[in-house]
């Protein structure tokens, strides 16, 4: 698959903001914390349940990637997912959510386990390092979570589905549950070979969604990825698996159907 103009843009940046006023609800806070193994300082956008200081409650979390889509038009690219306003609708089965911002020009390194011989990448083992090694510990030492697999969900579209839905095979022990929208399963047939070559629990839980219009491969990669995990023994309630008729690649796709998604992760 050849990237558009457009595409890569959305790849490389996930991108510099068009807006001009915050729209970040009052639940979402940020902290830095230094990441050792990307050898930088990442910036974390935490949504906490609106009961969470009224409460001695434990959350499950959900960690997302490109953070500065996921909350606020004043920092999304082409316009939020509306996560937070999503879930300060919810009574019942909330969630701390983590969102990860995109390192910019290292989005790609970061974003992709494997390395593409036009695109490079291939730094993800160690962006998953950081999330389960140093950010996953600081987040369930600060704040109330439920820490276990179960209780954990990654989340994510086009890279940030890749990158979902591998950590959620590679490290079942630590990721149980993974939203995986327009993954970009093109970026390298390795993640078919580590499907084939993994042991997948019973426990785990996959949402994959996908547009009709979002071009090359995308459709049919799904399809591969669904039926190769039927193969390995993935029951049918353990999986969902969703094509968008007239559905394309953006935000405008993904915040539409993430409620849908989370609520089916946290049935």
């Amino acid at each position: 698959m050849r990237l558009t103009p457009i595409c890569l843009l959305f790849f490389v940046f996930g991108l510099s903001s068009v807006y001009a006023q915050s729209t970040a609800s009052e639940q979402v806070t940020k902290f830095t914390i230094a990441a050792p193994q990307l050898d930088t300082l990442k910036q974390i956008w935490v949504y906490l349940p609106k009961d969470y200081q009224n409460s001695k409650k434990h959350y499950p979390v959900v960690y997302m990637h490109d953070a500065q889509n996921l909350f606020d038009n004043e920092t999304s690219y082409v316009g939020e997912w509306k996560v937070d306003e999503f879930l300060d609708s919810l009574d019942g089965k909330e969630s701390i959510v983590i969102g990860i911002e995109h390192g910019n020009e290292k989005r790609i390194d970061e974003l992709t386990p494997y390395k593409h011989e036009e695109y490079g990448g291939g730094k993800g083992d160690a962006y998953i390092a950081f999330i389960k090694d140093t950010l996953k510990p600081y987040v369930d030492i600060s704040y109330r979570t439920k820490p276990e697999a179960s209780n954990t969900t990654i989340f994510g579209a086009s890279l940030g589905g890749l990158i979902s839905f591998y950590a959620t095979i590679k490290y079942s022990n630590v990721f149980g549950k993974a939203g995986v929208f327009s993954a970009s399963f093109w970026f390298s047939e390795k993640i078919y070979d580590l499907v084939e070559s993994s042991m997948i629990p019973k426990s785990s839980k996959f949402f994959f969604l996908i547009g009709d219009k979002e071009g090359g491969t995308m459709v049919t990669d799904q399809e591969r990825m669904v039926e190769l995990l039927k193969s390995k023994g993935v029951k049918a309630k353990q999986m969902e698996s969703y094509i968008i008729k007239d559905g394309e690649h953006n935000e405008k796709l993904w915040s539409t159907y993430f409620g849908k998604a989370y609520r089916w992760l946290h049935d």
